[in-house]
């Protein structure tokens, strides 16, 4: 068989009945154009040449994505058609098994989030001076980040509600709250969110990932330590260093398991060997 845009525009409307968000769709469509671009046929031989195909050319995620892409497709094939009929039955295409890095590379050290903030607060910028205080003393995601409002920081935390009714409850440190509102005080905003791009919306994650990196070239950091999330993985090291009750950090980090918590423990290849150096005497 050969795949039709009618055949990709009823996949669509599937997917969006199982609750798939936009851009999953759009990525789950990707994978199956790009299946029946190189073959005809849904046969279980040409989904693992596909297969592999992907291991030569892809990165282990990418790869898994498109998998769980072509598996949606395959399942919205068995659910149309008589199973009995259908050429490959329910067969799903094996994710593959990456092994977990043992080490971090790419996240901020402490003296470079310390150089971050001086220099932003001495050039005035406190606008993103506050952005990096709060990503690094919150452990907030950026898409967290900013949500946060004025009356957030007069009540010491703010919580977020999931899709499945959870809530995830973040802390501001005091000293941020107080220094923080005395800024917004000076800026005569008393409400609403703090975080606001130039047209009075709230700036966008990529907007602050993008601004980042341009305040780590601009005072010599590596750049690629600078962006977002790299600073959840200082807040959790901080935090394991100070308080050591990963249980506790899970909560605070919004993680269902520990498990996920525990890829905040991981170091540096840096730090790997400076302890190699120092441990290894003999």
């Amino acid at each position: 068989m050969s795949i039709s845009q009618e055949e990709l525009e009823r996949f669509q409307i599937y997917l969006k009945k199982s609750g798939n968000t936009r851009n999953t769709i759009i990525a789950y469509q990707s994978a199956v154009r790009q299946y029946f671009l190189r073959y005809q046929t849904l046969t279980v031989e040409n989904l693992q040449e596909y297969k592999h195909y992907l291991i030569q050319h892809y990165q282990a995620s990418t790869v898994n994505a498109k998998i769980y892409g072509i598996n949606k497709f395959l399942h919205y094939q068995s659910s149309i058609q008589d199973p009995a009929k259908h050429s490959i039955g329910h067969y799903q295409v094996p994710s593959i098994k990456r092994q977990q890095q043992t080490f971090a590379d790419n996240v901020i050290s402490n003296n470079d989030y310390e150089i971050l903030k001086k220099r932003l607060k001495e050039d005035g910028n406190k606008f993103w001076y506050f952005i990096v205080r709060f990503l690094g003393a919150t452990g907030a995601r950026v898409s967290e980040l900013v949500q946060i409002k004025a009356e957030h920081l007069k009540l010491g935390y703010m919580d977020l509600y999931s899709k499945g009714g959870k809530i995830r409850r973040i802390y501001f440190p005091d000293s941020l709250c107080e220094e923080c509102l005395s800024w917004l005080s000076s800026q005569k905003i008393t409400s609403g969110f703090i975080f606001l791009n130039r047209y009075g919306k709230p700036v966008t994650p990529r907007g602050i990932n993008s601004q980042l990196k341009k305040f780590a070239r601009l005072y010599g950091i590596n750049p690629d330590t600078v962006y977002p999330h790299s600073f959840r993985h200082l807040y959790a090291k901080n935090f394991l260093v100070k308080f050591n009750d990963i249980s506790l950090l899970a909560d605070l980090l919004g993680h269902e398991s520990i498990e996920t918590t525990k890829i905040y423990l991981t170091q540096t290849s840096t730090e790997q060997k400076a302890l190699i150096d120092r441990v290894i005497v003999w």
